[in-house]
């Protein structure tokens, strides 16, 4: 039998890093998680997106492992099609929290991400997505945002860039919820403590692993608590600073195939 790998699970995040702009993935990044798999390590999908806007890109790659999605809040079995743990954030908590914000930066505008399989994204007025081919949904006011169990909220600022509105939003809310800066135009908050890295450590529990075990690759500071989760952290090349100072290994772009680049020296 062969010997166990050095790492155990691959984690990607997917945008600006496993997947190049067409959001789709590589020949040779395909082969080299090919290579991770033959020598025994799980692939791991780790992203911000929930799983109803992510579903279908996981069955056009192919992929049928677990996927952390939504954050950290949603645990999706891929092969089997259905959700196995996920973390609401409380409503009333997450008004508070947009209340909060907005007393200290003026009015935000905010969307949010419902629980379940077939979740939409209702976004309020003058909210704008950040990747306009996600699906989302217009709610008239902001009281229909909260019609339904929701895993995450999204804001945007008219003025604010992403980096001061993420410290304005962390400083505001404190424990009513978890900021996180997920990618240009998405400042996110989630239930208090939920983020990728408890999403890893709840898909390594689900398989038996040690999350230690795990290789992790990022490219925005929503990748952090993976990188502490994890064994070895790489960033892209495209990596936000923060990520970049924070990883063990800075690898190429997205675009370069920054991931194969080194799980070809990791497996092969």
């Amino acid at each position: 039998m062969p010997l166990p790998p050095a790492y155990a699970l691959v984690a990607t995040d997917l945008d600006g890093t496993l997947l190049r702009r067409d959001d789709t993935v590589s020949p040779r990044t395909r082969a080299a998680l090919g290579l991770a798999a033959a020598a025994g390590a799980r692939h791991l999908v780790v992203t911000g997106r929930p799983v109803p806007g992510v579903r279908a890109l996981l069955a056009a790659l192919d992929y049928r492992g677990l996927a952390v999605c939504g954050q950290g809040t949603q645990l999706y079995d891929a092969g089997a099609g259905r959700i196995v743990r996920t973390a609401t954030l409380d409503r009333e908590l997450a008004d508070a929290a947009l209340g909060k914000i907005e007393a200290q930066v003026g009015q935000v505008f905010a969307a949010v991400d419902q629980d379940g399989p077939a979740g939409r994204t209702l976004t309020e007025p003058g909210y704008l997505m950040p990747h306009p081919s996600l699906p989302a949904h217009r709610a008239l006011h902001r009281d229909e945002l909260w019609a339904a169990p929701v895993i995450k909220v999204l804001i945007r600022h008219p003025d604010l860039d992403d980096d001061a509105l993420a410290a304005a939003a962390h400083a505001a809310v404190g424990d009513l919820a978890t900021v996180t800066l997920s990618g240009p135009g998405t400042v996110e908050l989630q239930p208090y403590g939920i983020d990728k890295g408890a999403g890893i450590a709840a898909a390594a529990e689900h398989l038996g692993l040690d999350p230690r075990t795990a290789i992790a690759f990022g490219d925005m500071p929503n990748d952090l608590p993976m990188f502490r989760s994890c064994g070895y952290g790489v960033a892209m090349a495209n990596a936000h600073p923060l990520l970049r100072a924070a990883a063990d290994e800075v690898t190429l772009s997205h675009e370069e195939d920054g991931v194969a680049v080194v799980l070809e020296r990791v497996f092969g």
